[in-house]
């Protein structure tokens, strides 16, 4: 066991002295996968704050009742109590013929036709707010409510709540290809800068393979050298989306302001960093095993 430890600790302490003795090269590495993986970080954490942004006004649709015109009260009622028990609807609200045309002849705009009708051509209505936003669950409970005795048009405006989360979840799959392209570009970034190095230490390498060094043993601190290189990258990238998000938030501050709203894009929580850090370690790692099991197998060949 002592073996095995001191057999990793000496892997490492070289891949940390070679970083050293080319350290600016290292922080050029470091930069370079910070912004990679910091492009779909950033378009996460907008598209996830305009998700909550979506969920804030979740209130907005409202499902208009419009009652037929031959009614009677005690159906009215009846109705009334089949919202008051409905489970998916969060609140409601009865606006009788009369009041509705009362409101129709004081409107400034509405008032000149309205004062030329005999009689009132308005129905009896109730406006629902159902407790999701989601656009198949408000579709399914204004067909329900299409059904129920005297209910002549159960109507809903939800267009508005389809665009937008279809347009949410565009930015999603969007997010996961860019994702994996530059997850793939990272493990091109990272495997030809340890094919590189192995370019570099070829004597090194046939040397140790003539006094029966392993595979696993030659493999080992460039596989090291693939994680610490992540790790920078990992690191690199919270900062850089850090900075970003916060410089975004000096323009979205002001756009704010003139809504008299306080909106910030959320800084990224600690969950998305480990994803980000621990994504970076493992691509590093998946980088160099590539680029070191290449680069044996062709020692083999020659």
């Amino acid at each position: 066991m002592r073996q095995w430890l001191n057999q990793h600790v000496q892997a490492i302490n070289l891949v940390l002295s070679r970083m050293r003795r080319n350290l600016l090269g290292t922080l050029i590495m470091f930069c370079v996968m910070g912004v990679t993986l910091c492009l779909p970080g950033i378009l996460y954490v907008i598209v996830d704050n305009l998700n909550h942004v979506a969920g804030t006004v979740q209130s907005e649709p409202k499902i208009s009742l419009f009652l037929k015109l031959d009614i009677q009260a005690d159906s009215v009622a009846a109705i009334g109590q089949q919202l008051a028990h409905e489970p998916d609807v969060a609140r409601y609200e009865f606006v009788s013929k009369d009041k509705a045309w009362q409101q129709l002849q004081a409107s400034t705009g509405s008032a000149a036709a309205a004062n030329k009708l005999e009689k009132n051509p308005l129905p009896d209505a109730y406006f629902v707010q159902p407790k999701s936003s989601d656009p198949n669950a408000v579709e399914a409970l204004q067909q329900q409510m299409q059904q129920w005795p005297g209910v002549e048009l159960a109507q809903v405006d939800a267009n508005w709540i389809k665009r937008l989360y279809a347009l949410l979840a565009l930015g999603k799959k969007t997010i996961l290809v860019l994702a994996a392209l530059l997850g793939l570009a990272m493990i091109a970034i990272i495997g030809n800068t340890i094919r590189l190095q192995i370019v570099t230490h070829r004597e090194e390498i046939e040397v140790s393979k003539l006094i029966g060094a392993t595979n696993r043993f030659i493999r080992r601190p460039f596989l090291y050298a693939g994680a610490f290189y992540g790790l920078g990258g990992g690191i690199a990238a919270w900062l850089i989306l850090l900075g970003v998000i916060s410089l975004f938030n000096f323009s979205v501050a002001e756009i704010s302001a003139l809504y008299a709203s306080n909106f910030r894009l959320g800084l990224p929580d600690s969950g998305m960093i480990i994803t980000i850090i621990s994504s970076a370690i493992m691509l590093g790692v998946l980088g160099s095993f590539l680029a070191v099991s290449r680069s044996l197998l062709q020692f083999e060949l020659d």
